[in-house]
């Protein structure tokens, strides 16, 4: 397909769903005049290797709509998927194209109506599924978190089995067993939004890349334990082998306040008051400058006053998620506003 794509003066991504391959084929083969429709996944709206195909609709196939059926539903019976049906005239001279979002297939209807946008507004934009429905003004004194804070994802091990292991492991060096986040779920049912103690979680083996450092003793059982890693081809690993040295996963420093990204439900925000790590289940939410605690806590509590509003990437089944860049566009009061109410 990359072949066929770069005919057509695109780039096409290895990732790129195998409806991929028909929406180019009808591109190359399609005169002016001809008409058609799609019934593919509707990954393709949001996702970065998505981006061929957005290309594809707004301007080569002349995309005239696009109904999005809500990701809730199961528009085939025998397949978890998504679904969006995508209308097209090759050389249609209109300046529009419609985007709908609708509860079911019984919804669709005769596929002629639905919001109006710029063609050219959707050619840029790197992804529609937020423009199928108006965005709200924020309210007065409100900004986006990303003003505020950065948001980072959390550390890929890339490998579980090997890199996390039980807080109380005493084949390791205390010193390198780091407790953290490694479930959502340690998130979903923190207390009151507060993760207040590392009890019962589980830690990650942060060794640094430097080994000289350690006494004679515990360098015994960090290599110990690395010979064990190199048996079962940890290194061999794809993100061990993009890593140097491969033994070191460099969790970040302890996030003030953790966001889970996935899930068939509204994010959830907690303080992190335990101060411990997180891995890639979570987000990690970090002030460009200092908050004091109640400050902290009162973003806490508006991120979670806001979750239910949010906007992510909705897959098959009403998954949700939400990729830092994502995340940081929610809305929250203004510093201001925030030591007001942690007043």
């Amino acid at each position: 397909m990359a072949d066929s794509a770069a005919r057509l003066g695109l780039h096409a991504s290895g990732l790129a769903g195998l409806h991929a391959h028909f929406l180019v084929a009808t591109a190359l083969h399609a005169r002016s005049g001809d008409i058609g429709s799609f019934v593919t996944s509707a990954e393709w709206l949001d996702v970065n290797y998505g981006r061929l195909l957005r290309e594809l609709v707004a301007a080569r196939l002349g995309g005239l709509s696009v109904h999005l059926i809500d990701p809730a539903a199961t528009p085939f019976s025998d397949a978890a998927t998504t679904a969006a049906v995508t209308c097209f005239e090759v050389g249609t001279t209109s300046k529009v194209i419609r985007i709908k979002r609708v509860a079911d297939t019984n919804a669709l209807g005769a596929l002629d109506d639905g919001r109006r946008l710029d063609r050219q507004r959707l050619h840029d934009a790197p992804r529609w599924t937020p423009l199928v429905h108006r965005t709200p003004k924020p309210p007065a004194g409100y900004v986006e978190l990303g003003e505020l804070c950065r948001v980072h994802r959390g550390a890929v091990t890339g490998a579980n089995k090997a890199w996390i292991t039980d807080a109380s492991d005493c084949t390791l060096p205390s010193s390198v067993l780091i407790p953290a986040v490694t479930r959502a779920r340690e998130l979903f049912d923190a207390p009151d939004g507060i993760l207040s103690t590392a009890l019962n979680l589980l830690a990650v083996i942060d060794l640094p890349a430097d080994l000289d450092g350690f006494d004679s003793a515990d360098r015994a059982r960090i290599d110990r334990f690395l010979r064990a890693a190199r048996q079962q081809g940890i290194p061999s690993g794809y993100v061990a082998r993009h890593r140097s040295p491969w033994w070191s996963v460099r969790l970040r420093e302890p996030a003030p306040i953790l966001g889970t990204y996935m899930a068939r439900r509204p994010p959830a925000f907690v303080r992190n008051k335990a101060a411990v790590g997180h891995i890639n289940v979570a987000h990690g939410i970090y002030p460009r400058e200092p908050l004091t605690g109640p400050t902290l806590n009162a973003l806490t509590a508006a991120l979670c006053a806001a979750a239910p509003t949010a906007v992510g990437r909705t897959y098959a089944g009403g998954l949700v998620k939400f990729e830092p860049s994502e995340m940081a566009r929610i809305h929250v009061p203004a510093p201001e506003m925030l030591e007001a109410m942690a007043a």
